[in-house]
């Protein structure tokens, strides 16, 4: 049999590989102006810029007594405590938690450290152990807490909400609805006093504020706080145990409520059951207002502080003003929706580009 001739055309289709041709879409480049605009520093200018704005409208609106140094130490004085509360808030926000319970814990360390078994030892030793008490009430409540979400697999709100009213029943049972007095002077002196014209309320703020900075921003902690937030299952996956770290995340809250609750032990001298009432919403607004999400992923520490400052400044035009507590909470309103709404707004964006 003869060989068959080969055609030119089989030889193309069995030597030329078929190719696909893929056209790849670039996304435009973002100028370098709008990718600092669209990160924290610009989410901290706009921040900055609302605190100037109302800054402004107090001088305005309250004369030449609004930037007097003495006003400014009141409005950094006020902003101290919620402001210490605010920091721990925003690490279980930033994780995807909530914490509900910081005011009422707060009431309860401060009941806790002003029994009289407490003070008695505190006269014959040192009033560090009024602090000692205060802060371990708070890390007993945050550990509890954080066991009950992480290892009981109960929702935070709930767990939270259950610590919120058992703490403040607890103080009451403990305080026998009495406000306690605080009597060693030492301790009240220190708290009162300031250092190189700044109160020691205002330092214990600036500390626990770069502190929480520093754990935020510089530590592995930090980071993986906010991969928790971001994703959970995915930081999981990614070896971070997710239930030991959600358990400090509490811890850390509630030591902050125990700061707190020595700090307004010094302002109001006296500890009662109805410390710290309603504080927890204020810490969340602050915290909001500061940039964080609520469903985690992405917050700062400074925007925080400067949510912190916002209320507080706002409080103070107010107060100058003679305006009434009613109009003020309408006002905090209008700014928790407004930074809600900027907040997925901002959100979404980088997803559409």
């Amino acid at each position: 049999m003869s060989e068959q001739p080969t055609r030119d055309s089989d030889v193309i289709v069995a030597d030329v590989p078929t190719t696909t041709t893929t056209t790849v879409v670039t996304q435009p480049a973002q100028s370098p102006l709008r990718q600092v605009l669209g990160g924290p520093v610009g989410r901290n200018a706009g921040l900055v810029f609302a605190l100037i704005l109302i800054m402004a409208v107090g001088a305005i609106t309250a004369g030449d007594t609004f930037f007097q140094i003495s006003n400014m130490l009141t409005i950094l004085r006020q902003a101290s405590i919620i402001g210490v509360i605010s920091i721990g808030m925003t690490f279980v926000i930033i994780s995807g938690g909530i914490d509900l319970s910081v005011g009422s814990v707060m009431g309860l360390a401060s009941v806790a450290a002003t029994l009289a078994a407490v003070q008695e030892f505190a006269d014959q030793s040192h009033w560090i152990v009024m602090v000692i008490v205060a802060l371990g009430v708070g890390l007993a409540a945050g550990l509890i807490n954080g066991i009950v979400i992480a290892y009981g697999k109960v929702v935070a709100f709930m767990a939270t909400l259950a610590m919120l009213v058992a703490a403040r029943g607890l103080a009451e049972i403990l305080a026998e609805r009495r406000t306690l007095t605080v009597k060693p002077r030492d301790f009240i002196e220190f708290l009162n006093s300031d250092l190189i014209g700044i109160d020691v309320l205002i330092w214990i703020f600036i500390l626990v504020s770069v502190a929480g900075w520093l754990l935020l921003n510089r530590t592995t902690f930090g980071r993986r706080t906010v991969a928790i937030g971001g994703n959970r299952e995915a930081a999981r996956l990614a070896g971070i145990n997710v239930k030991r770290h959600t358990v400090w995340l509490y811890v850390i809250a509630g030591l902050c409520a125990g700061i707190a609750a020595v700090m307004i032990l010094g302002r109001t001298t006296a500890g009662t059951s109805t410390h710290g009432t309603l504080y927890e919403l204020d810490a969340i607004a602050a915290v909001v207002v500061g940039g964080t999400l609520l469903v985690g992923g992405r917050g700062t520490i400074v925007g925080t502080v400067f949510g912190v400052l916002i209320f507080a400044t706002l409080s103070n035009v107010f107060v100058q003003n003679n305006l009434s507590s009613s109009v003020q909470a309408v006002a905090k309103g209008i700014i928790i929706v407004v930074a809600v709404l900027l907040q997925q707004r901002f959100a979404k964006r980088p997803a559409r580009e």
